[in-house]
């Protein structure tokens, strides 16, 4: 905005030089980007924060200024002083939510002709181009001056001399001053005649009721209508004025009435006329908005040492009222500073006004922490670094999903999985939920690289899910997420170990690294894992994740460009895994006698898991087996349809003596006629 400084001195009685005026605005928080010469005259370009719109004006600009150097503010003449004659126009407001204030004069017998030379040198000093006609550049150089945008109507082109200010309706169009003719919805906020609409609401007026040098009769508008619905308006029609630029930001509901003061005077002025009396409409008023703060709260937070009486007279040269209530102050700010709601707007205020280069530089006092990880920390330190050790690397993902994540990955109905918390305000639809679940992000992770010609990926993140359970904030767990895979290429060294076992290689090791032990492989039946691929991972006999091969009907939904691909992943739930972790680790002696080791093979039925039977070898009551590994898993020739072949390596120790073979076998035996019998199998010849 440019701002002519001859035209503001004649707000304030500044005497320092043009470029001091811009040092000290900058530096109280309205940036002078510019100067320029022009004549006697500099003209400052001013950068206005959206919001500040009180400084879209001289007199926003003066109050600034007065307020920075502590100089009393000088008024124009805004009284219109004589009896006056009842107007003769009428005003109702429709949409009081829309247009809280609308007020008007009627002037009339006016002339219309060029504008004064000094008033058009204003003008154009401050950009804006003299349209050859007084009562339009009246207008606008009130707009200008005190901030507050009106518009004149040609009163004998109003139907039944009567303004209502009412919604668009259905339908409706309208030619502006432009020239356009638009086409206007339903909820636009128009200035209605007693037959037809004449403007639309804060952005600009139309053809049928303009000032042109025929017009004897005005009617003078001030308003204040609704920021939001200008917005709106003016963005739907595409069309930026002067006007909406103020109105969209907010103006001043009590000061309008001076605005269309000032104009009337002006007009009177310049062109004659008889002004009539105010029309004010007034249905919603302005309600002040008191902000209490205390005055050591305000030394605390800026640093400084002012006292009572130095607070209280800065809040006083921006206009902020006060009262004084001991240890604290109630804050009133005034009509045209919309954006002092709470305290810290105070603190502002206070700090600009007082000098940020007045408040002395100190390094802040806060507690520092010991750099200590809590337990947790170190425990999942340790994870990511075994995760790391056996060739995954880490990715770090938002925390958002995509509903359609869930249906690709079918996760059922009543899943907990569904109870997800959707974003209020997301950045794009593809990012609308809140994840419960890594997978999905992990799967787009794998997609990117594997566009990009990577063959061998395997990725990992350590990060939270969100859960919806119906409190007030949703559940937050730790999870562990992981992906691999490894396109089946000729070489010279071929290794045959299928993907799944090299992805369950790296979930064992995080086991051993947490010194936890007892962990089995149960089926798994997550729907989108490869039935007879996959299984849940259970713990102490909860269940803490799974691991698996993706579906073909996953896969096939991925719509990836390589053939039979086998594409591994695993979720744990880290919160689970680490209250299962032993507290602290106990120590034994190394054996001092060997161990003997004796292996069986089970023929059983299919459907019976190693798990299982591992949990049966391992109850069996002895005081000489040491361990159980499954070493051998087979399914076909000379073994029957529907069983499998399971054999196992079963270790042998005593603490005391050296096991003879006769106790080796003796237990042994037992241990042989135990397991048959408990899974109703038999041994493979």
């Amino acid at each position: 905005m440019k701002v002519s400084f001859d035209w503001l001195k004649e707000f304030v009685d500044v005497t320092v030089s043009p470029q001091e005026v811009a040092h000290r605005l900058t530096m109280a928080g309205l940036e002078i980007e510019g100067m320029e010469i022009v004549g006697s005259d500099v003209v400052f370009e001013v950068n206005v924060t959206p919001n500040r719109p009180d400084c879209l004006s001289i007199l926003g600009i003066a109050r600034e200024v007065a307020a920075v150097f502590g100089l009393p503010l000088k008024m124009p003449d805004m009284v219109v002083k004589g009896v006056q004659t009842e107007s003769t126009v009428t005003v109702e407001i429709a949409d009081s939510d829309l247009c809280n204030r609308y007020t008007g004069r009627s002037i009339l017998g006016v002339t219309i002709g060029d504008s004064p030379q000094w008033l058009k040198n204003r003008l154009e000093k401050c950009g804006i181009r003299s349209l050859n006609n007084n009562i339009i550049d009246i207008t606008n150089y009130v707009l200008l001056e005190l901030g507050h945008p009106l518009h004149a109507f040609d009163e004998d082109k109003l139907h039944g001399r009567k303004i209502r200010i009412a919604k668009a309706g259905h339908n409706r169009s309208i030619t502006t001053l432009d020239g356009a003719d638009r086409e206007l919805s339903y909820d636009m906020l128009l200035i209605w005649d007693g037959k037809d609409p004449v403007a639309v609401a804060g952005v600009m007026g139309g053809e049928g009721s303009s000032v042109n040098s025929d017009t004897r009769n005005i009617f003078l508008e001030s308003a204040y209508f609704e920021p939001t619905s200008v917005r709106r308006t003016s963005k739907a029609l595409g069309l930026k004025t002067e006007s909406s630029y103020r109105f969209e930001r907010g103006t001043d509901i009590i000061f309008l009435e001076n605005a269309l003061n000032r104009a009337a005077l002006l007009i009177e002025q310049t062109g004659g006329g008889n002004i009539h009396q105010i029309v004010d409409a007034y249905p919603e008023k302005y309600v002040e908005r008191p902000v209490e703060i205390a005055y050591d709260r305000i030394n605390s937070l800026l640093g400084t040492a002012l006292n009572k009486a130095e607070i209280l007279e800065t809040l006083q040269r921006v206009g902020v009222r006060t009262e004084d209530r001991g240890e604290k102050c109630i804050a009133i700010a005034p009509p045209y500073r919309r954006d002092i709601r709470e305290y810290y707007d105070i603190l502002e205020e206070v700090a600009r006004i007082y000098g940020f280069d007045r408040i002395p530089a100190r390094i802040p006092k806060t507690a520092l922490s010991d750099g200590i990880l809590n337990s947790k920390e170190v425990s999942v330190g340790r994870i990511k670094e075994t995760v790391r050790k056996t060739g995954f690397t880490e990715v770090i993902n938002y925390s958002f999903m995509n509903g359609t994540d869930l249906e690709l990955l079918s996760i059922p109905a009543g899943d907990s999985r569904r109870s997800h918390i959707e974003v209020m305000n997301p950045l794009r639809q593809e990012d609308s939920l809140m994840r419960t679940t890594l997978l999905p992000s992990l799967l787009n992770n794998f997609r990117y690289n594997l566009s990009r010609g990577t063959r061998d990926i395997r990725l990992f993140e350590i990060s939270k899910i969100f859960v919806d359970e119906g409190g007030q904030l949703p559940k937050e767990k730790l999870m562990l997420g992981g992906i691999f895979f490894r396109e089946n290429m000729p070489s010279v060294w071929k290794d045959e170990t299928p993907s799944f076992f090299t992805a369950k290689g790296t979930v064992d090791c995080i086991f051993d690294e947490m010194k936890i032990k007892g962990q089995s492989y149960e089926p798994s039946s997550e729907a989108f894992l490869h039935r007879g691929k996959s299984a849940d991972i259970v713990l102490d006999s909860v269940r803490i994740g799974f691991i698996g091969e993706l579906a073909p009907v996953v896969v096939e939904k991925l719509d990836l460009k390589i053939s039979k691909p086998e594409i591994v992943v695993f979720e744990m739930d880290l919160d689970k895994f680490l209250s299962l972790a032993p507290d602290k680790l106990t120590y034994v002696q190394i054996p001092r006698y060997p161990a003997v080791e004796r292996d069986i093979a089970i023929v059983l039925d299919e459907d019976i898991s190693s798990a299982k039977v591992m949990s049966d070898l391992s109850a069996y009551i002895s005081g000489f087996i040491e361990g159980v590994e499954l070493f051998d898993h087979y399914k076909g020739k000379n073994i029957p349809q529907g069983k499998k072949s399971l054999a196992y390596r079963i270790t042998y120790r005593a603490s005391d003596r050296t096991l003879t073979d006769s106790e080796v076998e003796d237990v042994h035996a037992r241990l042989v006629d135990y397991i048959l019998q408990k899974t109703g199998g038999q041994l493979r010849a």
